[in-house]
């Protein structure tokens, strides 16, 4: 039997990449957003300094990912650019959603970069409205992204039953393992709505009303989800 991989050495080799390193750091970021929010509801104590200690650290981490995302314009839109109008897939419904999905993800980077700029004073000009239509973009490719993989569950449903004969019991586990991946898809989608409809403007849906501790709670729910299929080489974007 082949001996377990070194955790460090497995941590080391998630953090050499981009995507595993952009991860680790939401998840902490998260992580640490959650624990502080609810340490911070407490009474004047030395426990609610620790967490308001939390909370200033899940904002730079936060902001560490703003800034690295000012790189990602590019393999974005190479991505677009291979995907195209999605000539390969079989569904007309699931390949339209598809563009719509990375059309609002490349609209979604220049959008959070000219609000950073202005956060910077870069350039002059109104964060807020940038990074509520930042928002705005990402939540609408949340919403197309869960639409599709409803879709693709509906196909994989249909799929199965049509399916008879010896190749069934392979099927099966093929159209298992892909249910999976697109239910986790949608429970991290949701639990990431759930966020960006909460930092758009107040009055709209739920905006504004999430304390800091379920914000916290809904993004380490999905980072975790995330870090899950990396591990198994099913990982979806994730802001």
């Amino acid at each position: 039997m082949a001996a377990a991989a070194d955790p460090v050495s497995s941590l080391v080799s998630v953090l050499e990449s981009y995507r595993g390193r952009d991860r680790v750091i939401r998840t902490l970021c998260y992580g640490c957003q959650l624990a502080g929010g609810v340490l911070a509801r407490k009474s004047p104590t030395e426990e609610s300094e620790m967490g308001r200690r939390l909370l200033a650290v899940s904002a730079q981490l936060s902001h560490c990912r703003t800034v690295l995302r000012l790189f990602d314009d590019l393999a974005m839109l190479a991505y677009s650019r291979q995907y195209g109008l999605g000539a390969k897939e079989e569904d007309t419904i699931v390949r339209w959603l598809s563009v719509l999905n990375n059309l609002a993800d490349q609209l979604y980077y220049p959008c959070e970069h000219v609000a950073w700029a202005a956060d910077a004073d870069v350039i002059r000009t109104n964060s807020h409205k940038w990074w509520t239509l930042s928002t705005a973009f990402w939540g609408l490719s949340l919403v197309l992204g869960i639409v599709r993989s409803l879709r693709i569950l509906f196909q994989l449903r249909r799929k199965l039953r049509n399916r008879t004969g010896e190749s069934l019991e392979q099927s099966q586990k093929e159209i298992d393992a892909q249910v999976k991946s697109e239910v986790l898809s949608i429970l991290s989608s949701m639990a990431d709505l759930s966020n960006a409809v909460h930092w758009l403007p107040p009055g709209f849906l739920w905006a504004g009303q999430f304390p800091p501790w379920l914000v916290g709670l809904m993004g380490t729910i999905s980072s975790l989800i995330g870090v899950y299929q990396t591990s198994v080489g099913a990982g979806s974007g994730a802001v």
